[in-house]
C-alpha cells in the first residue's frame, strides 16, 4: 500500500453529500448493469419527467405512469426497484440524510438492502461517496480486487474473502485504501488501452 500511495499521490476522494438517499439511490439503481453513458441518457429522461425540480421526489415518482418511465428508458425490474425505494423511503425505511450521518454503517447497509435492487455493493457506494465514510471496504467489488491483484503483483485474483482480512490492517481508513485499490486498477487500464 505504501508503493502504491507513493505513486498515486494525495488522497484526493471528496463526498458528493448534496443528494438526498433516495436520490443517490435512484441513481445507482440506473447505473446497474448499463455504460455510464446509457445511464445518463436515462436519468435525464428521467429528471425530465419532473421539470422545475433538479430530481423527482418519492411520491413523484410513484404518482407517474409506469409506460411514461418505461418510455424514459427504465427496464420493467427497474421500474419495480425504483417504486419500492420510494415506497420506502416515504415509510422511513430509508432514513433521512441527516439520519444517515447518525447510524453506524452496518446499520445503514442492513436497512437500505431492503430496497428491491439495492445490495451491499450499492450501500457502501453511499457510504463512500456520499456520506464520505472513512472505513468501507467494498470486498466484492471487481475494481477493489483486481487493484489489490495488481497493487500486491499477484499473478491471480484474491478473493473478496482474502481482500476484506487483508483490509483488516488498514482500519480505520479502509476507504482510502479502496480509493488507492480503484486508482491502481484505472492506471492498469489506461496503460493497455497505449498498448
Amino acid at each position: 500500500m505504501r508503493r502504491l500511495i507513493e505513486e498515486i499521490g494525495p488522497f484526493t476522494l471528496k463526498a458528493k453529500a448534496r443528494r438526498s438517499p433516495f436520490e443517490s439511490l435512484a441513481r445507482a439503481i440506473a447505473y446497474q448493469q448499463l455504460h455510464d453513458k446509457a445511464a445518463e441518457s436515462i436519468l435525464k429522461r428521467f429528471m425530465a419527467l419532473c421539470p422545475g425540480r433538479r430530481f423527482p421526489r418519492p411520491d413523484e415518482l410513484l404518482a407517474m405512469n409506469v409506460r411514461v418511465i418505461r418510455k424514459a428508458g427504465f427496464s420493467r425490474p427497474k421500474i419495480m426497484a425504483l417504486r419500492d425505494l420510494a415506497l420506502k423511503t416515504l415509510d422511513g425505511t430509508v432514513p433521512t440524510g441527516r439520519m444517515l450521518k447518525q447510524l453506524e454503517d452496518e446499520a445503514i447497509i442492513k436497512r437500505l438492502i431492503e430496497v428491491r435492487g439495492i445490495g451491499r455493493w450499492t450501500v457502501e457506494m453511499l457510504l463512500i461517496f456520499q456520506l464520505g465514510r472513512p472505513d468501507v471496504l467494498p470486498a466484492h467489488d471487481f475494481g477493489i480486487r483486481n487493484g489489490f491483484r495488481i497493487g500486491y503483483r499477484r499473478t491471480t485474483m484474491p478473493t473478496p474473502q482474502q481482500v476484506f482480512q487483508h483490509g483488516e490492517r488498514w482500519k480505520p481508513f479502509r476507504t482510502a485504501a479502496a480509493w488507492y485499490l480503484w486508482r491502481a486498477a484505472d492506471r492498469e487500464k489506461r496503460a493497455m488501452k497505449v498498448l
